[in-house]
């Protein structure tokens, strides 16, 4: 059976308010936007990066420029705060150095010596069973060699392919760090003027309603993201000290790690779950990894969903753990990177949206009838 959909005019007596007509036409703009998007993501992605760290270093810039009381041409505040952000957004990313200098030599020595003793524990148990299992790690490097060397001619197309496309993506990542900084400059430079412009293209009309919802999603925006960095910053510091006290070497930034990532629910944990335990199985080959990884990482769980994330983020916010994990795959699937960075931005507006819709609802004569 099939299903055909056919549009037609609405008939002559019916008349749309012009309420109706506003939504009308802000939902054809929603769609528009949605597909101007689409079809210019990969152009659009440096300075919608850009946008959105302008949206949040903005009042960075205007505390530091208030301190100075106008005595410092703005633009110095700027240059200030750009600064501070990318060496502090190196640091970050050079504590990934050191995990990746540890852990792939401790593979290559410690995975062998696991597997053999995961083979001499599980093959008897699994003897009784009448299962016989034997890990032979020679003969798999065997077979790989062999698989290899009797493929290499239809496998180096491939791997060239890969090689050139890998080629043009470093360039576009290179262009992207390149182009995001200036875009940032301008962007902090100009924020409110840029802001005010918008806002003047509103209908003089509609502007005190546009100014109360702008108000309201920038300020359940602002919250979030304030308290969603106060957590991420305590659980980093809680997840390094608590895998420095059990002797990890490696405590430090996979704690950091942990917290951070903790800006996306449950993946950020997860991860740091999983570097956790392989870091901790292979520099202690023992039970002692499982021990120190479900007592500071069950812990933790604990202490930042009944303790630290009620306290600085809040019930009111509203955004809850679950709609941010729904709107970064959603907004990620449609938009692709560039709906990852603006899906909470969105998703603050459309939970303002969604608030005064329910409220307007509940007072109309539809729900009191």
């Amino acid at each position: 059976m099939r299903l055909i959909l056919t549009f037609a005019p609405p008939p002559p007596d019916v008349q749309f308010t012009p309420s109706q007509k506003r939504a009308a036409a802000w939902l054809l703009i929603a769609l528009l936007a949605v597909a101007v998007l689409q079809a210019l993501g990969p152009v659009l992605t440096p300075f919608v990066v850009a946008a959105v760290l302008a949206y949040a270093l903005t009042p960075v810039v205007d505390r530091v420029d208030a301190m100075w009381k106008g005595r410092v041409p703005r633009v110095l505040a700027v240059i200030i705060v750009e600064l501070l952000f990318i060496v502090a957004l190196l640091g970050v990313a050079l504590l990934v150095v050191p995990v990746l200098a540890k852990e792939i030599p401790l593979m290559r020595e410690q995975v062998p010596v696991l597997l053999d003793r995961l083979n001499e524990s599980l093959a008897p148990w699994l003897a009784q069973f009448g299962l016989q299992v034997s890990l032979d790690l020679a003969s798999l490097k065997a077979q790989v060699l062999t698989y290899l060397n009797a493929n290499w001619e239809d496998a180096f197309p491939s791997v060239w392919s890969s090689l050139k496309l890998g080629g043009s993506v470093a360039l576009a990542v290179l262009g992207n760090v390149v182009l995001v900084p200036v875009a940032l400059f301008y962007l902090l430079l100009d924020w409110k003027q840029i802001v005010a412009r918008v806002m003047d293209l509103v209908p003089v009309r509609a502007r005190p309603s546009v100014d109360s919802f702008a108000s309201e999603s920038d300020q359940v925006l602002g919250q979030y993201l304030r308290g969603q960095l106060l957590v991420m910053l305590i659980m980093s510091l809680y997840y390094a000290i608590g895998l420095a006290l059990f002797g990890l070497d490696l405590a430090l930034p996979i704690g950091v790690f942990t917290g951070l990532a903790m800006f996306v629910p449950y993946l950020g944990f997860g991860l740091g779950l999983v570097l956790a335990t392989l870091a901790g199985l292979l520099q202690f080959a023992s039970l002692k990894a499982l021990v120190m990884v479900a007592a500071v990482y069950g812990s933790g769980q604990v202490i930042e969903s009944l303790f630290v994330t009620p306290r600085f983020v809040g019930e009111r916010i509203g955004l809850h753990p679950l709609a941010v994990i729904f709107a970064l795959l959603s907004f990620g699937q449609v938009l692709g990177f560039v709906g990852v960075l603006v899906a909470l931005p969105a998703s603050a507006v459309l939970l303002v949206a969604i608030r005064r819709a329910r409220a307007s609802y509940l007072a109309s004569k539809l729900y009191q009838s």
